[in-house]
């Protein structure tokens, strides 16, 4: 029984080889992430006697080196949850933090818990690419909202009130209307230097020319907005133009890599023999559905539909010490934030669009409104089922 405790970091690892009863079979070293070191150490852990398992901690995308190479030797790996390594190590009263004490700490998790550690499995091609490609998707998000958030700023100067008239860009259609609106006219007194029947033919042409539609109302609504409206920066600046044009630019560089993304993602889920089952569920589109897929991967990970859940981080875990049982217990919010936010996403889609009435989830969150509960705590409910379905089904896909 030898555990291998190591302590990945950015560039290089720290190693510690233990036996049961504290006994130091290698003192800690480290090793360089570069193919030399990674063959010494294979080496040196070949030449060890007796049943040997690798234990080291997920660090976002550090450890996959070192993984990908012991896995490679046919090792067994286990990958612990930083979580769950971190309640492990605060059991003592004097916490020291080195990256040394780290791998001993490592290497004595995987003697305590020696029948419970777990040969790591590596994902699938496409479920890790379809991950990458989720994860990126949510980062580039990130920069459109802030993206948008600066040109609104900008509207605010040049065409006060513009915004609510004009969603902004449709992940479906990877259109943007409020930025192909702004592109054309940018300020208020461009619209306001034609008269009000001037500037409805003039959009009703934009409206065509964009594939649009071409709503009459609207042109005359907007014109009002402008004749009633107060820029505080003028049209004759050049500065004015150039920073309202810009924040266009950057929305729509953005948005363009965001399609890119999602497309692709597309493609891939397509692949999937899971992919027209998650896509039929009761709020999944054809946007929602990969990053479902992406973010939850292969369904056979999960042993049951609580591990899902569990995964989501919206189980409420049993709480219970002598005579007191907790009954009002919160979601535990320990697990994958970004599948808890799309899975609400999910929700509020199907809450929004009134899915059919023998929709079990649907119903699910109706009953839950309708017991008091807020519409909020009434989605996570409706989750927690959306999601108990989502394994039923799924892996009924892989046992045909």
């Amino acid at each position: 029984m030898i555990s291998v405790g190591i302590d990945v970091s950015k560039e290089k690892s720290t190693v510690c080889i233990l036996k049961p009863y504290g006994e130091i079979v290698a003192s800690p070293f480290e090793v360089m992430h570069t193919e030399s070191e990674l063959k010494n150490l294979i080496q040196m852990i070949q030449r060890l006697d007796g049943e040997i398992r690798i234990v080291m901690e997920a660090t976002g995308i550090y450890h996959l080196p070192m993984l990908s190479a012991l896995q490679d030797q046919n090792f067994f790996v286990t990958v612990i949850n930083p979580f769950e390594m971190k309640e492990y190590a605060s059991r003592g009263l004097r916490r020291v933090k080195t990256d040394k004490q780290d791998s001993i700490t490592i290497a004595n998790y995987g003697i305590d818990n020696w029948y419970r550690l777990e040969n790591h499995q590596g994902s699938d091609d496409v479920y890790s690419e379809l991950k990458l490609l989720g994860r990126q998707y949510c980062h580039y998000m990130e920069l459109h909202v802030k993206a948008l958030l600066e040109l609104t700023h900008m509207l605010d100067y040049t065409m006060p009130g513009v915004k609510k008239e004009f969603h902004s860009w449709n992940e479906s259609s990877g259109k943007d209307k409020l930025s192909d609106f702004v592109e054309r006219y940018w300020h208020f007194d461009n619209i306001t230097a034609m008269t009000k029947e001037d500037f409805i033919e003039d959009y009703i042409s934009w409206a065509a020319e964009k594939k649009y539609h071409q709503n009459r109302s609207k042109a005359a609504t907007l014109y009002d907005l402008a004749s009633d409206g107060i820029p505080t920066l003028p049209a004759n600046t050049p500065s004015t133009k150039m920073l309202v044009l810009e924040a266009v630019r950057v929305l729509r560089e953005i948005d363009s890599t965001l399609l890119k993304i999602i497309t692709r993602m597309k493609e891939l889920a397509k692949t999937l023999p899971e992919y027209e089952t998650v896509r039929a569920m009761g709020g999944v589109g054809d946007v929602l559905a990969p990053k479902l897929i992406a973010e939850i991967g292969d369904i056979r990970r999960f042993h049951s539909g609580k591990a899902l859940i569990a995964f989501a981080g919206i189980d409420a875990p049993p709480y219970e010490s002598g005579q007191f049982v907790g009954t009002n217990r919160k979601i535990s919010k320990r697990g994958s934030k970004l599948l808890r936010k799309i899975g609400y996403e999910t929700m509020r889609v199907l809450k929004t669009h009134k899915a059919p009435e023998d929709d079990a989830v649907y119903r699910f969150i109706l009953k839950k409104e309708a017991e008091g509960k807020s519409k909020r705590q009434a989605k996570i409910a409706g989750l927690n089922k959306f999601l108990r379905i989502y394994y039923a089904r799924v892996s009924e896909v892989y046992k045909a």
